[in-house]
């Protein structure tokens, strides 16, 4: 399963922060910096004390950290944090049909149905489903698989909050989702386009690895800013 979009999230970078090389926290070690589309850079990273199979992510705008999260080794949501808003969301481990990246790659498809718990007390239900394209992308020498998905959130009384509809990238040797293009819709009927397509993979000692500076459509999400549209 994929993270909440962090190119939504990039839309709350307003100053630029200084240009820094990011170090994980102790007893944990960084594996993968990954350059986005729509001003965002994602830090891959494993930590010791975390359950086999586990990794976390740190994505970055322009700003500085904007979103951090932990998947275990299906790529199931273990728990996702808005380091704006600070609101933390986990995974109910009670819930009818997990995600699961074995039966994705194995079969091409994967359904899921699941629960989540927020900080706020707010419990939302996540009900979709990936499907492998056939077609492959490569980018900086790695093959990704790309994807399609739908992703429906409800609230805990049945209401539609959200409709995500779009593209994804596997990264089968890191066992995990790199966002792509898509669309979600909200329960208003607000629309919003965005792209979250890998432009770099860089691995510990190539250049550019550890950094927090995005450097991709940074110019392009101002500009969008200044007008009123949103980052696609």
């Amino acid at each position: 399963m994929r993270a909440l979009a962090p190119a939504a999230l990039a839309l709350v970078a307003a100053a630029p922060a200084a240009a820094a090389q990011w170090t994980p926290p102790a007893g944990c070690r960084l594996e993968l910096t990954v350059q986005q589309r729509s001003c965002t850079v994602a830090q891959h990273y494993r930590c010791d004390a975390d359950a086999p199979g586990d990794q976390r992510v740190t994505y970055f705008t322009k700003a500085g950290r904007v979103h951090e999260s932990r998947i275990d080794a299906q790529t199931r949501w273990m728990e996702s944090t808005d380091l704006v808003s600070g609101v933390t969301d986990t995974l109910d481990e009670a819930s009818a049909d997990h995600a699961s990246l074995t039966t994705l790659l194995e079969t091409g498809r994967d359904d899921f149905d699941f629960w989540t718990r927020s900080t706020t007390g707010e419990r939302l239900r996540h009900i979709g489903g990936d499907r492998l394209t056939g077609k492959t992308v490569t980018v900086s020498g790695v093959t990704l698989d790309v994807t399609t998905f739908q992703l429906k959130t409800f609230s805990e009384a049945g209401d539609l909050l959200i409709d995500r509809r779009g593209g994804q990238f596997v990264n089968r040797e890191q066992g995990r989702f790199y966002g792509g293009v898509e669309t979600a819709t909200d329960w208003t009927g607000a629309t919003q386009d965005t792209n979250d397509t890998p432009m770099r993979l860089i691995a510990p000692g190539q250049p550019g690895f550890a950094s927090t500076t995005p450097e991709y459509d940074c110019d392009l999400l101002m500009t969008q800013r200044a007008t009123g549209k949103a980052a696609t």
